[in-house]
């Protein structure tokens, strides 16, 4: 019989910052590919990343009210039922809390009901859940569970845990503990997007500047270990000796190319990227967008250590 894991003390979030910051090479790669990942799925499932994440606002209540009231839901519990009620649908709430326009949220919310995602049968609200792809799920459980993995094999080296578990035994976790963890997810998800957002303008932009960052940090050249995350930051501007073009953009993305063409100027013009004389656009943030990008990462990191903090404990990894 298995022993399953256990918690006999907490890890400060502060710690959990520190050695994040400290050892931002060898997370990024795992992390990087988490956020991007989880935002092409998005943008697959509607053609619009904002839409996706009003559903899964709604779907979050059902999450919400498991935390309020002490229960925990697993995985193949929550997914079981192919329909799921929620309480209401707050248009100026979800406006308020996701920071989109509200006309833009109640014309989304619309587009969900006339797609019949969302079905209103007298006051009792419905959310399709074959509108929401398991496969999404399982794979963002998945790139969650690497980067937990990872994280719990720094601790390892450096003393601060006694075990680091295979990725298997933390995804098992996770599943266990699924209502509970999707929750801080989600509080994590919502607060990351809306600061992306309010970057660069839209999330589809955004997913385009990472997957350039990504295609950056992927190059077998720059694959350093033992970067902090300020000397990460610095060292990747302009390592990218290949680049992407806009097709490949557009195919990996699932974002029209005519579409990916004018974002990747508006990054171009903000300093963000660059295009060189092969028409490939390579990572090279510059003057007041290196700083500014450099902040939201910086809120963003604290953000994923309230995450690490919350999941860990949750999900008990730690001995």
């Amino acid at each position: 019989m298995n022993v399953k894991p256990t918690i006999s003390s907490q890890i400060d979030e502060k710690i959990i910052f520190k050695v994040i910051d400290k050892n931002f090479s060898r997370l990024a790669p795992s992390y990087y590919k988490w956020i991007n990942s989880w935002l092409i799925g998005a943008y697959e499932n509607f053609g619009n990343i904002d839409k996706y994440i009003i559903l899964i606002y709604i779907i979050n209540q059902d999450f919400i009210f498991f935390r309020k009231n002490g229960l925990i839901v697993d995985y193949d519990t929550f997914y079981k039922d192919k329909t799921l009620e929620v309480e209401k649908i707050n248009i100026s709430k979800i406006s308020k809390d996701l920071q989109i326009p509200k006309e833009s949220v109640r014309r989304k919310v619309e587009e969900l009901e006339k797609a019949e995602i969302i079905k209103r049968k007298g006051k009792q609200i419905f959310v399709n859940r074959t509108a929401i792809p398991v496969v999404q799920a399982n794979l963002t459980l998945k790139n969650m569970s690497v980067l937990l993995c990872e994280f719990n094999k720094i601790l390892k080296e450096e003393d601060i845990v006694e075990v680091a578990y295979p990725t298997t035994e933390i995804s098992d976790s996770i599943k266990k503990n699924f209502s509970f963890v999707w929750y801080q997810f989600y509080k994590f998800l919502f607060i990351f997007t809306n600061r992306c957002r309010k970057q660069v303008g839209d999330l589809e932009t955004f997913c385009i500047g990472l997957l350039v960052l990504v295609n950056a940090a992927d190059n077998k050249s720059f694959k350093i270990k033992d970067l902090t995350r300020k000397k990460y930051a610095t060292s990747i501007q302009g390592s990218d000796d290949r680049g992407v073009n806009a097709m490949s953009i557009s195919d990996v993305t699932g974002i029209p190319r005519i579409t990916v063409i004018r974002k990747l100027k508006y990054l171009i013009k903000k300093n963000i990227l660059q295009i060189n004389e092969k028409k490939l656009i390579t990572l090279n943030i510059s003057g007041v967008a290196l700083d500014e990008v450099q902040e939201l990462q910086n809120q963003n990191m604290r953000s994923l250590s309230n995450f690490i903090y919350r999941a860990f404990n949750q999900i008990k990894i730690i001995i």
